[in-house]
C-alpha cells in the first residue's frame, strides 16, 4: 500500500464515503488528506451513530439481565482488545496456531475498534514515534481531544499501513476481517436483539427484550469499552507515575490498569512492549496476563514472553534495585 499522500482525496463516486463505511479497503489507494487535525465527519457518522443510540436507553429502559450481558461483554472485549489486538497482534508476545489467530481476531473485531491490521499497525507506529510530532495520538503534541477519540476521526488515519504489518497481511482471512471490519459487530449486535427478543418470549421475568439487550449489551457496552480503551493513548500519558526513563510521557496508573485489564500499566510496557505481562510486579495486578496464563493452559497459545529481571532493573528513574 503506498503512503498517504498530503493531497487532498479525489474520488468520482459521490457514494464513496458511505461505501466506505462497510468496506473500509475502498480506495485505499487513491490520495487521501494526512492533515492530522482535519476531522471527516461524514466519514465517522457511524461512530457518532453508535454514540448517539445509547440514548435508547431512554425509551427501553434496564433491567439486571441487561446489565449483566453489558458488563460481560465490556470484559470479555476489553481482554480480545488487550490480550488479543494489543499484546498478539501489535507485539507478537506469543504463539498460537493459525485457526485460532484467527478465531482471536474475530473476537477482536467484536469490539468494533477496527481491524487486526489496522489496530496492530497503528500502534506499532505509536511505539515508533511515540510523543513524537508523528504520534497521533500524544496529548503533548495534539492535545486531549484529539489523543483520545479526534486522531480515529481524521482521514489518514482511516488507512490501514500494510507496509507495518506484512506478518499478518500475509493471511487473507486476517485481510477479510480488516477489510469488512464492520461486518462482526453487525452480527453481534444482531445476535443480542435476537437473545433479548428471545428471553422476553420464554423467560419474561428476567424483565428484558430485544431493544433493551441491544441498546445495554452492544451500544452502551461498545461505547464505554472504546472511552476507557483510549485512556491509553490519553489519560496514560498524563496522568500517574513513571518508573522508567522511555523518552516518552508514559506513565504506570492502578485506576487506569483496573478499568483496562492491565493496560494502565504503561510505563512498564514502554520500557519492554515485548513482554506479554505489562504489570512487571505481582502487586500491580494485570487481568489480562492472568487470563492469557489460564487460556495457555489449554494449548491453545504458548511461549507467553516474560519480563528479564535485568530489564525490570534498568533504566529506573528512581536507581533503586527492586527484588
Amino acid at each position: 500500500m503506498s503512503q498517504p499522500s498530503s493531497a487532498p482525496a479525489r474520488s468520482t463516486n459521490p457514494f464513496q464515503p458511505f461505501v466506505r463505511w462497510f468496506d473500509s479497503w475502498d480506495g485505499m489507494d487513491q490520495p487521501r488528506s494526512h492533515d492530522g487535525q482535519k476531522i471527516e465527519w461524514l466519514r465517522c457518522l457511524p461512530f457518532i451513530w453508535l454514540h448517539a443510540m445509547c440514548l435508547g436507553v431512554i425509551w427501553v429502559g434496564w433491567s439486571w439481565t441487561a446489565v449483566a450481558v453489558a458488563a460481560a461483554l465490556y470484559v470479555i472485549r476489553m481482554f480480545a482488545v488487550t490480550a488479543i489486538y494489543h499484546r498478539y497482534f501489535s507485539h507478537r508476545t506469543y504463539k498460537t496456531t493459525r485457526w485460532c489467530q484467527f478465531a482471536l481476531a474475530v473476537l477482536g473485531a467484536s469490539a468494533v475498534q477496527r481491524g487486526p491490521l489496522w489496530w496492530a499497525a497503528h500502534h506499532r507506529h505509536h511505539h515508533l514515534y511515540s510523543d513524537q510530532p508523528q504520534d497521533v495520538h500524544s496529548p503533548i503534541q495534539h492535545g486531549f481531544f484529539m489523543s483520545h477519540m479526534g486522531w480515529i476521526m481524521t482521514p489518514a488515519s482511516f488507512l490501514t499501513n500494510l507496509k507495518a504489518v506484512p506478518d499478518l497481511a500475509k493471511f487473507p482471512e486476517l485481510r477479510f476481517l480488516d477489510r469488512f471490519d464492520t461486518l462482526v459487530p453487525i452480527l453481534l449486535g444482531t445476535s443480542l436483539y435476537g437473545l433479548g427478543a428471545f428471553l422476553e418470549r420464554v423467560a419474561p421475568g428476567l424483565g428484558t427484550t430485544g431493544g433493551q439487550m441491544l441498546i445495554w449489551g452492544f451500544f452502551i457496552s461498545t461505547v464505554v469499552l472504546f472511552h476507557c480503551t483510549q485512556t491509553i493513548n490519553s489519560l496514560a500519558h498524563m496522568v500517574g507515575e513513571q518508573r522508567y526513563d522511555t523518552g516518552d510521557t508514559s506513565r504506570n496508573s492502578f485506576i487506569l490498569a483496573l478499568i483496562t485489564l492491565g493496560e494502565g500499566w504503561h510505563n512498564n510496557h514502554h520500557h519492554y512492549p515485548t513482554s506479554t505481562r505489562q504489570g512487571f510486579y505481582w502487586w500491580e495486578i494485570d487481568l489480562s496476563y492472568y487470563g492469557l496464563i489460564a487460556l495457555s493452559w489449554t494449548g491453545l497459545i504458548w511461549d507467553l514472553k516474560p519480563v528479564p529481571d535485568r530489564i525490570r532493573a534498568s533504566k529506573r528513574l528512581d536507581m533503586e534495585a527492586v527484588a
